[in-house]
């Protein structure tokens, strides 16, 4: 076995307030309860919430701050991600500390929610880390997982589990649930999803294994999720197969052609006939124009 304890913290978020002093109480709780913890991940923007000019710089107080408590806790912290400047422009930005209070590395989200999330810069690599003698973690935010290129591109490094702070507070949560249970199936490893309550979401975290088996699913309330996975079943199920089934990464290796979409040059008529991304207005619905009475 290869065991390793993940706790997700699904709490309620505040904009316009910082919410570190809270996530801080939630850890140490969760910590006096279940002192066999080794990571606690949070919700997107969970932090200081989803207002842009929180913004600060890479290594900035609340950045500090929860290093402290990974120090505090000897524990693996992803606090959810947090606004940074960087060179003038903002991303959205994952840090990952290790029990040392050492960040080992940031992801800034690729594909921020156009166009309603606006003057966030995309990132351009995802974040990939190993945890000696457990195996190796890698990072997307919310938005990322809808692009399944980013899972892929993840699992081809040798990922065997996804961390995914999300803020998902709309309607699609449903089908934010039913990609998050098809990712891991698609490549054969754990994803631990945690959204957020109030302004950081309406909940319903989800951790999901490598047989697409759902481990634990949250309601809409405050919650601690301390779970054990086993990083061996990220290995026997790729080894034999889903269910001893499906080898999807095995035949995605062993294709034997290119998909002409992801070559360089490529220009697709169809996308390019979609139009702008923009939100849509009052009078049109699902593309198709409403007739004014």
């Amino acid at each position: 076995m290869r065991p390793f304890t993940i706790a997700g913290i699904q709490m309620e978020i505040h904009d316009h307030l910082d919410n570190m002093k809270a996530i801080s109480k939630r850890v140490d709780s969760l910590l006096k309860q279940f002192p066999w913890v080794q990571m606690v991940v949070l919700s997107e923007l969970a932090v200081c919430g989803h207002d842009i000019a929180s913004a600060e710089s890479q290594g900035g107080p609340h950045e500090l701050a929860c290093s402290e408590l990974a120090r505090k806790h000897e524990i693996w912290l992803v606090p959810g991600s947090m606004y940074h400047k960087i060179d003038g422009r903002i991303y959205n930005s994952t840090p990952v500390i290790n029990p040392q209070g050492l960040v080992v590395g940031r992801h800034e989200k690729m594909f921020p929610f156009a166009p309603f999330e606006a003057n966030i810069e995309p990132g351009r690599q995802p974040l990939v880390f190993d945890i000696p003698e457990v195996g190796r973690f890698g990072v997307l935010i919310c938005y990322d997982m809808w692009f399944p290129e980013m899972s892929r591109w993840l699992i081809s490094e040798g990922v065997e589990v996804i961390i995914h702070p999300t803020l998902t507070d709309t309607i699609d949560r449903d089908v934010e649930l039913a990609i998050v249970r098809a990712t891991a199936a698609q490549n054969q490893c754990y994803v631990i999803d945690v959204n957020g309550l109030g302004s950081g979401g309406n909940g319903r975290s989800i951790f999901v294994g490598p047989f697409g088996d759902v481990l634990h699913q949250s309601g809409t309330h405050n919650e601690d999720i301390p779970l054990e996975i086993d990083l061996d079943r990220v290995s026997r199920s790729r080894e034999v197969g889903l269910r001893g089934l499906g080898q999807p990464l095995k035949s995605f290796r062993d294709r034997t052609f290119d998909f002409p979409c992801y070559q360089t040059g490529y220009v697709s008529e169809y996308l390019s006939s979609l139009g702008p991304l923009v939100k849509p207005k009052r009078g049109t619905f699902d593309g198709i124009k409403v007739r004014k009475q």
